[in-house]
């Protein structure tokens, strides 16, 4: 799992000091900024999801993305993005033929998250600890087993980690998070080339600090 300098409040990350990707919200047409702004403040209840399996698949993702707002702080809401693309059945168009469909593998991958849960910790996942959930999460992921309660452990890998990535960056916290200034439509951009930046854009503050390169395990 990556490890990642969490998003504060305010969503204006530390890399990219004072950009604000919805600063340029004027610049958008009507229905790109309905789009974009209601991931903030639109979406629909949760639907697919049980009430335990929302809790397992919020802790799951604050894992994944290490998602760790402190008191009175905000973060990207990606079981409720997630939940409803699964009550819509809005896949990738495909699954690996080794997988059930997605929508059955959410459900038994997060059973299986508490299964796992409960049989180390006496508790479901969302009750657990947060080393011990990394824990539970770091021996799926690094586990030379081939399967996990029945499922290709490394399908079911990429199944969290492509839902998860999907949610998160397309939420403008996390493009504020990565410098993304966000829809060229219909304005378009001006500065094309490596290195390169808008008038609005800022430069990297840390630019030597590799998440990738530093991540675990």
């Amino acid at each position: 799992m990556s490890e990642r300098t969490p998003l504060p409040a305010g969503a204006v990350g530390p890399r990219f000091p004072g950009f604000n990707v919805l600063d340029q919200s004027a610049h958008w047409d009507d229905a790109t900024r309905a789009a974009i702004t209601g991931r903030m403040h639109a979406l629909p209840p949760v639907r697919f999801f049980t009430i335990e399996e929302e809790a397992a698949a919020k802790s799951l993702f604050d894992q994944l993305l290490d998602q760790r707002p402190s008191p009175g702080e905000q973060s990207v809401d990606v079981v409720r993005m997630v939940d409803s693309r699964l009550a819509e059945d809005e896949t990738d168009g495909w699954h690996y033929d080794t997988m059930p469909p997605d929508r059955e593998a959410w459900r038994c991958s997060l059973a299986g998250l508490d299964e796992d849960a409960q049989g180390a910790h006496g508790a479901a996942f969302a009750y657990c600890e947060w080393d011990e959930q990394h824990a539970l999460l770091l021996a799926i992921q690094t586990s030379e087993e081939k399967t996990w309660h029945g499922l290709p452990r490394a399908q079911v890998w990429s199944l969290w980690t492509r839902y998860a990535a999907t949610a998160f960056y397309s939420h403008p916290w996390a493009w504020n998070e990565i410098g993304f200034s966000g829809p060229a439509y219909p304005r378009g951009y001006k500065a094309a080339g490596v290195g390169k930046r808008e008038p609005y854009e800022v430069p990297d503050a840390m630019p030597g600090d590799d998440p990738v390169h530093r991540s675990a395990p």
